[in-house]
């Protein structure tokens, strides 16, 4: 299941979630304190909007609520992926890699793992 488009804001809290969980809302705001300038209330308001979205859990432990993904990391990304493709690309991977390709967005290191993937795709 997919949840509802998931924000940029929302994005830094999954991905705090995504790398150590669970977790309460001030661990995950104090988390985010280097990037982000938000007050606890806001890490809340973002919590409970993924909480909405079906994309994060609470448990209650006490007082306090512990938070923990329900959509994996691989799936967001997958997902993403897939709607930048079909809106910008016509559903086409290959005008993708051709236009960051024209724009020299690939390192040597890029490029051979490029290759690598075309190769089993062949095989």
């Amino acid at each position: 299941m997919v949840p509802e488009r998931i924000s940029d804001a929302e994005h830094a809290v999954m991905e705090v979630l995504w790398q150590r969980s669970p977790l309460t809302a001030a661990d995950v705001a104090d988390a985010l304190t280097d990037d982000r300038d938000w007050t606890l209330q806001t890490v809340k308001t973002l919590l409970s909007r993924l909480t909405n979205k079906g994309a994060v859990s609470y448990d209650q432990d006490g007082r306090r609520y512990l938070y923990s993904p329900i959509l994996a990391r691989e799936d967001y990304v997958g997902d993403e992926s897939r709607r930048l493709v079909d809106r910008l690309f016509g559903g086409r991977a290959a005008p993708l890699i051709a236009h960051l390709a024209e724009r020299q967005e690939f390192s040597a290191e890029d490029i051979a793992q490029i290759e690598r993937l075309i190769g089993e795709l062949k095989a």
